[in-house]
């Protein structure tokens, strides 16, 4: 792999793990504050540090998200049709990019539910998703591989198509 695609695939795991990160930040700092339980409800003070974690992680996966399929998710997406007679590079290529969009489908929910928690215009008792900001983050990583494969399998395709 050339040294810019390195860079790029470099790049891409640092935000994806930052995201990650962030959103496990969110949680512990959410964690921090008091909980008074009311039978199905629980009432929470709001964190704001929270909420701007939980932000900045969910920006974070959708700055990456749009960056991979930028760069190696949409170099062949009008030849799907050809998908079943092409190499393993552009099957591999493909898979990755529907599991990065099922991931991001999942994770960016996650992390925005579970931000949302944390905002200053909703009440202070309410329905709580403890985990919604842990999934999240683990997503991020699982994100991040993802694009890296996906990445690759893109310039490997792309390689082996300037070779024909």
């Amino acid at each position: 792999m050339a040294k810019p695609g390195v860079f790029v695939c470099l790049v891409i795991v640092i935000v994806d793990v930052a995201a990650g990160i962030l959103s496990i930040q969110a949680q512990i700092a959410k964690d921090k504050v008091r909980h008074k339980s009311l039978k199905r409800f629980e009432c929470q003070e709001l964190n704001d540090q929270a909420f701007k974690l939980g932000s900045a992680a969910a920006t974070l996966l959708a700055l990456s998200h749009v960056t991979a399929n930028l760069l190696g998710g949409f170099t062949c997406i009008c030849c799907t049709e050809e998908l079943e007679r092409s190499s393993a590079d552009r099957q591999l290529w493909f898979g990755c990019l529907v599991l990065s969009w099922i991931v991001v489908a999942a994770g960016f929910p996650a992390l925005v539910m579970a931000t949302l928690e944390n905002s200053k215009s909703k009440g202070s008792c309410q329905v709580l998703h403890h985990h919604f900001q842990i999934l999240g983050g683990i997503l991020c990583f699982v994100h991040g591989l993802l694009s890296v494969a996906l990445y690759v399998s893109a310039l490997m395709d792309y390689k082996e198509t300037l070779k024909q």
